[in-house]
């Protein structure tokens, strides 16, 4: 089949199947923008006059069929077509006759492969928004469910001073809300319309690229066409960021999560039936949910140094080089997403030791506790300090008094409604409701 690019001379094999590389695969999952980014562009083509009124009302209906298609499962990438912008055009010609054709008028592959994997990742980041807010509210029952329910802070791994599930359970909340602001700045950047750049100089067309932004439902406009060039890669890279930093609080999740439910710990249990066991130690219990999470996540982390590496010291201009950057950023999404479903189902699940701090071995957890007790009697802190350690260090030590941590985000004061309060604050301006209206107006059957 020839190429969108034919001119008339067969390209070598070997060459033909290396260039391609995963394309066809992986822009199956493109299918859908791709579509939806034709239809907001000769919608603009027929307002300024490159597209007749009649030729528009013959094409919108054979894409929005296309469309249902893709979004159904049901769009196929043959082997000969080199990408799914020329098997749009292809069915489309198949269909209209040279109809078919019009529709690239004013564009390029690249601008159309940028607006693909920016209306794909919009989608997927509201997608993944929604299940890092459903962890953060499952963390927030948690730690108030549990939040008198002692265990013991560590430094260095060593018993520190009295901690909660409480507070640990709301510490991975709070993180979650640091990781939504990481999150919104990459919607941002998301958010706005390359469509337009072309090749990545713009075109002699009279286009009317606000009308696209409109159509397609984005904030805003990549302005300059050769930025909007430059963002391949870089808005990549900047989702990809966003995401290993909920990947981070993710793993630490899970490396906690780990430890605690070993039996040096026994801090928190799962059920029989979520743990997996040994093919020689019958007593076996292992949390490999944990160890698959965190090791998930620790790939996530690495993606966004994988792009880097693909575009780092490459010149303005469109390369063949960020080809390679869909292979590992469109998977990103689905493992990212199934690490937050299977955490959320454990955590909800999993069941916590209530009477951890009876256990003598961590009586010194209190040591500070019992130095600012002497304080409050008007001892001076160092001698507080001094007394108590001399106590430790004879064995002496005992601590029988009760917690009175007060201040903000302590064990007494989680401020559970605080961080729930940023967190729905953040919540809100991402605009969702905006950007689905605008794909629903724009690919609903008339």
């Amino acid at each position: 089949m020839a190429k969108l690019w034919d001119k008339g001379f067969d390209n070598d094999a070997k060459i033909d199947a290396f260039t391609v590389g995963m394309d066809r695969e992986l822009d199956l999952q493109l299918a859908p923008c791709d579509i939806m980014g034709t239809m907001a562009h000769i919608t603009m083509l027929s307002s300024v006059g490159l597209l007749p009124k009649d030729d528009l009302n013959k094409l919108l209906p054979e894409l929005k069929s296309l469309y249902r298609s893709a979004c159904n499962g049901d769009f196929v990438i043959e082997d000969d077509v080199e990408d799914v912008h020329s098997q749009v055009e292809l069915m489309l010609t198949r269909k209209l006759g040279d109809l078919g054709k019009k529709v690239h008028t004013g564009r390029s592959r690249n601008d159309q492969v940028l607006v693909d994997l920016k209306l794909f990742s919009r989608a997927a980041l509201m997608k993944t928004v929604g299940k890092v807010k459903r962890l953060f509210d499952l963390l927030q029952t948690r730690s108030e469910e549990c939040k008198d329910i002692l265990i013991p802070g560590y430094t260095h791994l060593q018993v520190a001073m009295p901690s909660s599930f409480g507070l640990w359970f709301g510490a991975y909340a709070e993180s979650l809300t640091a990781d939504m602001s990481v999150l919104k700045a990459a919607w941002e950047v998301t958010n706005r319309n390359p469509l337009g750049s072309a090749a990545g100089y713009g075109s002699s067309a009279p286009l009317d690229r606000t009308m696209t932004t409109r159509l397609l439902g984005f904030a805003d406009l990549d302005y300059n066409v050769v930025y909007a060039q430059m963002g391949r890669g870089k808005t990549e890279r900047i989702i990809a960021s966003a995401y290993g930093a909920v990947a981070e609080t993710l793993g630490r999740l899970a490396f906690d999560c780990c430890m605690y439910a070993s039996q040096n710990f026994g801090f928190i249990h799962l059920p029989d039936r979520m743990t997996t066991g040994s093919s020689i130690m019958p007593h076996k219990k292992n949390p490999d949910v944990f160890e698959l999470v965190r090791a998930h996540c620790n790939r996530i982390s690495g993606i966004q140094n994988t792009i880097r590496l693909i575009t780092t010291n490459l010149p303005s201009g469109y390369f063949r080089d960020m080809q390679l950057i869909k292979e590992v950023f469109i998977p990103m999404f689905k493992e990212m997403d199934d690490c937050l479903d299977i955490t959320a189902y454990a955590v909800e699940r999993m069941e916590v030791e209530k009477d951890i701090m009876d256990d003598p071995k961590y009586r010194l957890a209190f040591t500070v506790e019992e130095v600012n007790r002497l304080v409050a009697e008007g001892v001076p802190f160092r001698d507080a300090y001094r007394q108590v350690g001399i106590a430790v260090q004879n064995g002496e030590f005992e601590y029988s008094g009760t917690l009175h941590h007060t201040h903000e985000g302590s064990i007494g004061n989680l401020c559970n409604d605080k961080i729930s309060e940023r967190m729905d604050s953040l919540m809100a301006e991402f605009g969702f409701e905006q950007v689905k209206e605008a794909v629903r107006r724009l690919t609903e059957q008339d």
